[in-house]
């Protein structure tokens, strides 16, 4: 399925092909603030309809995860790293995805507090 999404504003856009069978949930210091729920895709999968310097990047810790966000709202729509097998991902807040039932997408929890 073809999915949709955005920062507030739209000046941060995307499109990503796939099937979104559950999200993660994290409590690490940035996810916990953020308030994302995060669907991992391969990094293929994220097509942006908007510039790619239209999101500003801020990474903190071991800086392996560009955490994408909008300079002008604020909004975190997608993250970009790598995955332990080392393949390009891309960690898609859903909630920043256009008419999808978030109630509907089961939630797994993940301690990243104590990593």
């Amino acid at each position: 399925m073809l999915y949709k999404g955005s920062c507030h504003c739209g000046k941060v856009a995307f499109e990503i092909e796939g099937t979104i069978d559950g999200a993660l949930s994290c409590n690490c210091s940035i996810c916990r603030r953020k308030g994302s729920l995060l669907w991992f895709v391969p990094r293929g999968q994220l097509k942006l309809t908007t510039p790619d310097e239209n999101a500003a990047t801020y990474l903190f810790n071991k800086h392996v995860i560009r955490h994408r966000f909008c300079p002008a709202c604020g909004i975190h729509p997608y993250g970009e790293g790598t995955d332990p097998k080392g393949n390009a991902t891309a960690a898609i807040n859903i909630r920043c995805i256009d008419g999808i039932d978030l109630d509907a997408i089961p939630v797994q929890h993940y301690d990243g507090r104590s990593m």
